[in-house]
């Protein structure tokens, strides 16, 4: 079984690029595992991007880092070998 920073380094080094879903349930669980919770002001309304983004990280507002890196490893996993 892979740790945090092994899932993270092998994802950000995918074959493929997940969807912009996807992408975002490991942003908000990486975010959440190595900042903790949310500590930036919520993005403007027109910022979609950084909105959704800001979004997944405040689903798992309370979460401890711990459990999100647990998290953050089946998620990896459920996507490795679609995208490995």
């Amino acid at each position: 079984m892979v740790n945090f920073e092994q899932a993270s380094e092998l994802a950000k080094n995918f074959s493929k690029k997940p969807t912009d879903s996807e992408f975002l349930e490991f942003y908000g669980l990486y975010k959440q595992a190595t900042a903790g919770d949310v500590n930036i002001e919520k993005p403007g309304v027109l910022d979609l991007k950084k909105k959704a983004m800001y979004e997944a990280w405040t689903k798992h507002q309370g979460m401890s880092k711990e459990a999100a890196k647990e998290a953050y490893i089946k998620v990896y996993e459920k996507y490795a070998p679609k995208y490995a």
